[in-house]
Formats: structure tokens, sequence, C-alpha cells
């Protein structure tokens, strides 16, 4: 009955609030606040629905992760442990002074209550950057460094509390050390639990085909991450990332993506519905004025703290202020933290149910704050392009992935045979930029199978991969080919070891764009040193078949350095001269049945 009450009240008020357009997270913490049990106490049990609806926030955690390649991930090391460690300090330590100087806090009750303000919501910043395609990024790739190190920061700030605590020691818990030597041994263990079980399972299941396997054991993996760091003591989240970055460059991850996602729109709606129902109404009715005031407060200084920080990192004022808009509210671990506070005896049990009170009420304000920063715009959205599903595309005769400057040639030629054509690329800044000269380009990793499903992929005769991207190999492929065997598939790949990386996926035709592009630039490097047209179309007629014959024996031996043989080199080389005259002769040959056709009239 609970259940039906809750999704009730729930639908009803995210209707509403997304039709007034202030966002669904919104309406389920006022819909939460309303039937919980400081409001009309139609529904209990705020704090057991918040613990177990924390898994949605282990479950976007680790679809992020999925998007983070570790490489990519080692890169974005300057912004994490930089900017990011430094707006933890920053504002921890400001709002602890605030607390200290204007509520008469002693200094170890404003520490334990300063630090966790500091942190932000990632359950409410993430969905949003990932709807908006602008979690890849630079805006998105800075909001998310911040939340990591602001997850990251969970356990020191733990240990803190613990250090300063005035309750009895607990001979079983562990102390900060040992936390910390628990979760660097834990991802230890994810690392290579992805490595060696999880990324192998995939592949034998690929095999199989059993799709809903996926879904289990993509439900494993999050649980089971998750499950490890909760019997630690630490961030589930954090696990389920780290999970999600092991995955990253898996073949099969995108199938694992969109059948997770259900799970973790179902789960984090969940988790505002119980955030919303332990909202303490009375204490913000019985001290309404103090708590507005310092959510406001809150709000107001780590917009203006974040902003400052951003700044002096050398990024423009747009982004400051759109970074210190976005991550201006409190976070859900505050009420985790808060309630460890309140054990160690650092604050009463009533502080905390005032700042859990005040963290939700500017997680209330999360909303409004976007549409001022849209507004004034401030926010990464207002630049940003309308970024279209390809679920909205015309059904078209061939889709083509990747629209830079090899695609749009590639998608022009369809064009001039009247082919309709379904363009599809990942870059907000390319639709962008394409947009501008008037062609219609769909946001999305054409890599995915569902999201080539939405595109009508099963409908289409030609899916043609037009993309930059050397890294993508038979793994990647393979999937496609089984899942659209109506239509043919072309790949541009860059270079001979990334046409040897995709041998044995079924692709039905492959372009390599360095040696086309070679050849174009030496077949005009003879017309410029006066070679015979004749001779010119030996030599490239000699070079296709050598470099094919090599690219046989490369392939049938797995090495790269097979068929040296089969090419020009200085000084002429035996197995070339030999192709070249045979080219010669069957010219000659022809120009001279050519030449009796005419005589003979």
């Amino acid at each position: 009955m609970e259940g039906a009450i809750l999704l009730g009240v729930a639908t009803l008020f995210v209707l509403i609030f997304r039709r007034l357009g202030l966002g669904a997270v919104l309406g389920y913490l006022i819909a939460g606040a309303i039937v919980g049990p400081h409001g009309l106490g139609l529904v209990g049990g705020g704090e057991s629905k918040l613990a177990f609806a924390e898994l949605g926030i282990a479950f976007l955690l680790f679809l992020v992760g999925l998007e983070l390649s570790p490489r990519r991930l080692w890169q974005m090391r300057r912004a994490i442990f930089g900017i990011g460690m430094v707006q933890v300090v920053a504002t921890g330590l400001v709002l602890t002074a605030l607390i200290h100087l204007t509520l008469g806090f002693s200094p170890a009750a404003s520490l334990a209550l300063g630090l966790p303000l500091a942190l932000s919501s990632t359950a409410q910043v993430l969905p949003g950057l990932k709807s908006s395609g602008r979690i890849n990024s630079p805006f998105g790739e800075k909001a998310f460094s911040i939340l990591l190190f602001q997850d990251l920061a969970i356990v020191p700030m733990i240990t803190i509390i613990a250090a300063l605590s005035r309750a009895p020691a607990n001979p079983a818990a562990p102390s900060g050390w040992q936390m910390a030597f628990f979760t660097l041994w834990a991802i230890v263990v994810l690392v290579l639990a992805g490595r060696f079980v999880v990324n192998p399972l995939l592949r034998v299941i690929g095999r199989y085909g059993e799709r809903e396997l996926f879904v289990v054991v993509g439900l494993l993996t999050v649980l089971a991450s998750a499950a490890l760091m909760h019997s630690l003591h630490v961030s589930t989240a954090l696990g389920a990332f780290v999970a999600g970055v092991m995955l990253a460059d898996s073949p099969y991850r995108h199938e694992i993506e969109s059948d997770i996602e259900p799970f973790r729109l179902i789960l984090l709606g969940l988790f505002f519905l119980a955030v919303g129902m332990v909202l303490d109404v009375g204490a913000v009715i019985e001290r309404p004025m103090l708590v507005l005031v310092l959510a406001a407060g809150l709000v107001a200084v780590k917009f203006s703290v974040l902003t400052v920080i951003i700044r002096l990192f050398g990024k423009p004022w747009k982004a400051a202020l759109g970074l210190g808009l976005l991550l201006s509210q409190g976070g859900e671990f505050g009420f985790l933290l808060f309630a460890q506070a309140a054990d160690a005896m650092l604050i009463q049990p009533e502080a905390a149910s005032l700042f859990s009170a005040v963290v939700t009420l500017s997680m209330i304000s999360t909303p409004f704050l976007m549409l001022f920063a849209r507004n004034l715009e401030f926010a990464p959205e207002t630049d940003a392009p309308v970024l279209d599903d390809p679920a909205d595309a015309p059904r078209g005769s061939a889709i083509v992935v990747g629209y830079g400057r090899f695609g749009q040639i590639v998608a022009q030629m369809l064009h001039g045979v009247a082919c309709s054509v379904t363009l599809i690329d990942k870059k907000p800044s390319q639709i962008e930029l394409s947009s501008r000269f008037d062609t219609k380009v769909y946001f999305g990793d054409g890599l995915r199978i569902d999201l080539l499903r939405r595109a009508g992929g099963e409908e289409a005769r030609l899916i043609i991969f037009c993309m930059d991207d050397a890294s993508v190999d038979a793994d990647a492929m393979k999937p496609i080919v089984e899942a659209f065997p109506n239509a043919k598939i072309l790949m541009r790949v860059f270079d001979r070891r990334q046409l040897l990386a995709i041998d044995g996926s079924g692709v039905d035709g492959v372009i390599r764009e360095v040696f086309e592009s070679s050849i174009a630039m030496g077949l005009t490097a003879l017309r410029h040193l006066g070679v015979d047209p004749a001779e010119m179309d030996d030599v490239e007629a000699t070079l296709r078949h050598l470099d094919d014959t090599r690219l046989q024996a490369q392939l049938d031996e797995g090495d790269l350095s097979a068929g040296m043989d089969h090419r020009f080199k200085p000084g002429g080389g035996r197995e070339a001269d030999s192709v070249l005259e045979k080219f010669r002769r069957k010219r000659q040959a022809a120009k001279a049945v050519r030449d009796e056709d005419e005589v003979m009239g």
C-alpha cells in the first residue's frame, strides 16, 4: 500500500513540476515531504528507504564510470586533486568559521557541520549533465572532477569526526587509517575483478547472445561493488564508480549501460522521495526563518567560494559562475555525516535535524537556481546545441555515424543519389557547427546497439562508421554486425594497424583513410614530376595489388612484418618490378586491341 501511495503522489507532483518547467527532482522532494512521517504521515520509514535508495547514486556513478576509461580519468587527475581538493577544503573551512562565529557552536562541532556542508549533490548534478550531453564537455568534466573528489573526501571526513568524538570509543569500529587502507585495498580488488572476472564473463555472454544475462551481470557488478564498500564503511557510490571505470573499455559497455539505466532512474526517484520524507518539517515550522536563512546562506557562500576558486584556476567567468550555481546546494552525504557527528556527541540530535533540513531546502532550490542561470546565460546549457535523440529522426536508407570531415563527404555523395541519411555524432560542438549550415545531426554514441536501433538500424540498408577513432576494434564492431544482419556495415579506419584490429568482425567494407589520401598525394607528386599518365596508372595499380597481397599475409600471420617483399623499395624490388611489368604488358595489350579495333573500323 505504501508503495502505491508513494508512486501515485510522486507521479502527480513530477508531472506538475515538469509542466511548470521546474524539473522532476523538485517534484520527488515535495511529494516525499507531503506523504512522509513529518507531513501527512501516509508513509513511514524514511531513513530505511533513504538507505536503500542510495543505491540509485551507486547506479548513477556506475554509469558515469562506464563513460570514463582509466586513461581519460588519469588525464583528469589535476582537476580532481586540484580544483576538487581546493573546493572541499576552502568551502569547508569558510563554512566552519561562519557557523562558529554566527551560531556559537564549538570549534569541533562547527567543523563537524561545516565539512559535510561543503559537499554537493551528486544525485542532482550528474543526471542533468548526462541528459544534456555535457558530461564529457570541459564544463562537465570540471563539475564531475569536483564531485568525484567530494566522494573521496568522505573517508577523511569520517576520520576527522571519529578523531573529534566525545563518545566512548567503540573497539569494533575501524580507525581512520584502517578505513583508508581498506578503501585502497577495495579499489585494487575491484580493478582486478573487472579485468580478470567481469570482462571475460561478458565476452562469454556476448558469444551466446543471452541479453538478459547482461542485465544480471550489470546488476551484480553494481551491487557487489557497493556491498564491498559498504562493508568497509565507505562510500558505496565510489565502489560502483570504480567498477564502471573498469568496464569502460569493454565492447559490451553500451549494452550494460542501456540495461542498467531503468534501474538508475527508478532508484534515483526513490532516493529523492526518501530525502523529502526525512525532511523534519517540524524543525522548519518551529524556526522557519532560521532554516530559510541558513539554507540561503549555504547556497550563497558555496556559490561565492566556488566561483572564486574556479576563476583562480584560470577558467572564464561564465564557466565559473555556471559551476558555482550548479554545485551550490548541499549534498546527500551530509545526512550520513550529520548522523555520525550526533553519534560522536559533537552535536545534539536537534542540530543534526536542523542542518539536514537546511541541506534538503538547498537541494530544493537547485532547479530554481538553474532557471536563474539560464536566464542570465551563465549556465552551460544556454550555449549548447539542441541534442535530439536519434529516435526522433525520420527513417533513412543509410545511417552515417560521425559527421566530421570524413563523414560529411560520404553523406554528400549519398545525398547526390537521393539516398535518405540519418546523421549521428556524439560531439555537441560538431552538432552545433552542423546546425549553422542547416544540417540536422542527432546526438549519441553510434557504437551503442540500442541507439542504432532507435535510429532505425534494423530498417537501414547501410550503416557507415566514419568516426575519427583509432581504438575501435573487432570486439566493438562484431556485436553491431550481428545485431543488424540486414544492413551492410562499412567502416573508416585510420591505418593498417586498425584494419588488422577489426579483422574477423564481419564488416562488409573498410576504407583506410591514410592509404587513400596517401595515394592521392603520390599521384599528384608524379604528375608534377612529368610522369606519363599511363605510367602513373600502372604504378597505382601495382601499389594497390602489392598492398592487398601484403595485407593478406599480415592477416594470415597476425604480424605487421609479414609480406615485406610486396612493396616498392629504393633501387627496385624483384616482386614489385615483376608485378609492375605485368600491369604494363596488360595495359599495352589492351591498347593494341583498341588500336586494332580502330583500324578495322
